[in-house]
Parts: C-alpha cells; structure tokens; sequence
C-alpha cells in the first residue's frame, strides 16, 4: 500500500510516497532512491564508520544527543557532486558557534531531489539557488582536519526532517 507522507518541519515542507505495511507498524521508502557519488575519490558513498571523534552512522550517540545523519567519507577539499538532478535551495550554518572555533567548517547547503529535501553539511557551495543536474559539480568539501584532528573527514547528511537518510544509500 502507498501513502503520500506530508511533513513539515521548520518551515521546511514537502512530501515523498512511502509504502506502509499493513500488517506491522513499519514505514520505508519505497520508491528506490538512491544517491549518486557524492564527493570526488569516493565513488561509492562509503560512509565513516568510527574513529576517535565517534562514528559515521545515524542514531550514534554524540555525548548526550544523538547522531541525526549519515556521514560519508569526503577527503578535505573535494569537489562535492549533486547526488541526482536537484533544485538548490538555501546555504546552511551548521553551527551555532558564537567563539568562531569551527568557522573553517561553518557551511552547508540544503537542497531538492527526487521527492526528498536534505543537508549536506561541511560544504562550501558554489552557488545557493538554482537547478543541478546529477554529477555536477555543487561545491568544495570544507576543511575538517582544521577543526577535528584525525577525524575521518566527511560530508553529513541529514534529512530535512532529520529522518534517518541510510535507506537512500
């Protein structure tokens, strides 16, 4: 069974088909997304696992909150690709960071595609608005040792709804 799944989640809105399992109180995305590669040197999405910052998954435990992305391996000052045609939307600031100490990595951008509305934090974006075609060039991967020594360097991802993106990759 498919259902229209309405969302709106700070002034974000928008809506993706999910099937719905009548017999179990389960939702998954049911229409096959899937992101292409999203950063140069890394052609198939591998994504952090752990390391002596933390680990790369949805839901990992970071002190007392939780993890609300996927993090994908992105070497520092990588060129960042639009994962399938998208509409850009608006630059992000990932941190609310008023001592500055993580300014180098301080951007992001929010953007459109195939139904969904996601982040992709630590990017410089070459522009905010816009349409991109999958496997254009949408920015630079910022420089994450600078703020996080020894750290696995990577783009987060994170659902606009801060739903757990994995199922897309």
């Amino acid at each position: 069974k498919h259902k229209i799944l309405e969302y709106n989640n700070s002034g974000v809105s928008g809506s993706h088909t999910v099937c719905v399992c009548a017999s179990a109180a389960v939702l998954w995305v049911c229409d096959g997304v899937k992101f292409g590669q999203l950063c140069s040197g890394n052609p198939n999405n591998s994504r952090r696992t752990s390391d002596g910052w933390g680990e790369g998954h949805y839901g990992a435990r970071r002190g007392n909150r939780v993890h609300q992305g996927l993090d994908i391996v992105c070497r520092d000052g990588s060129t960042v690709y639009a994962p399938f045609d998208v509409t850009l939307d608006r630059k992000v600031i990932v941190y609310n960071d008023p001592e500055n100490k993580k300014t180098a990595i301080n951007e992001g951008i929010q953007m459109r595609g195939e139904g969904l509305c996601f982040k992709l934090f630590y990017v410089r974006p070459d522009r905010t608005s816009g349409s991109v075609s999958k496997g254009e060039r949408i920015g630079t991967m910022l420089p994450m040792q600078t703020v996080y020594p020894g750290i696995t360097s990577h783009v987060h991802v994170q659902m606009c709804d801060r739903s757990d993106p994995t199922g897309y990759f």
